[in-house]
């Protein structure tokens, strides 16, 4: 299974043991506000979630990482890449723990994971969604380079859609480290 190292964050894969600091991180408003159904999750939905990513991982070969930050190995939160509900496109999606925000974790743990996307999974193109009001991970898109391409309705209300191609990517000297 893919791993990824950056700078600051390494991205792996979830197992069972990371339900609880995932259920902490889901369970938090402010970070579900703008997460499909907009509210806290329970254990239980949160345990629904990480089975779904682990068997795509098996399955279909890509999901969301696991974000954890090296400087004290927690994990902060998830990225990754997953097909965007009812089409053949795949996303990025991201969520951090609500202390994690504004210290470019997300941009650089969504950065990794579109390399992996281009790179690895020789994707030609990848998508984002978000709610409207969501500036924060409208600024994220913008940041990767991704480009609004609409708002429409989607399954989770109106939602805006950015997209890139893989020869708009552009790879810098961050540090990028895949391993298997």
């Amino acid at each position: 299974m893919p791993q990824i190292e950056t700078a600051r964050l390494l991205l792996r894969h979830f197992t069972l043991a990371d339900l609880s600091d995932f259920a902490i991180i889901r369970s938090n408003a402010e970070v579900m506000q703008h997460i499909s159904t907009r509210k806290p999750q329970s254990v239980d939905e949160v345990r629904w979630v990480l089975q779904l990513i682990i068997r795509n991982w098996r399955e279909v070969g890509f999901d969301r990482f696991a974000v954890v930050d090296k400087a004290d190995n927690r994990l902060i939160g998830w990225c990754g890449l997953n097909y965007l509900e009812d089409s053949e496109e795949v996303e990025i999606g991201y969520g951090l723990a609500r202390d994690c925000w504004g210290k470019g974790f997300t941009s650089e743990a969504a950065k990794a994971a579109l390399q992996f996307g281009f790179e690895e999974l020789k994707l030609d193109k990848i998508v984002a969604v978000a709610f409207p009001e969501n500036q924060a991970s409208r600024r994220v898109m913008e940041k990767l380079g991704m480009r609004y391409g609409k708002t429409a309705p989607f399954i989770d209300g109106i939602l805006v859609y950015y997209e890139i191609y893989r020869h708009e990517f552009i790879i810098d000297d961050s540090l990028y480290f895949l391993t298997y």
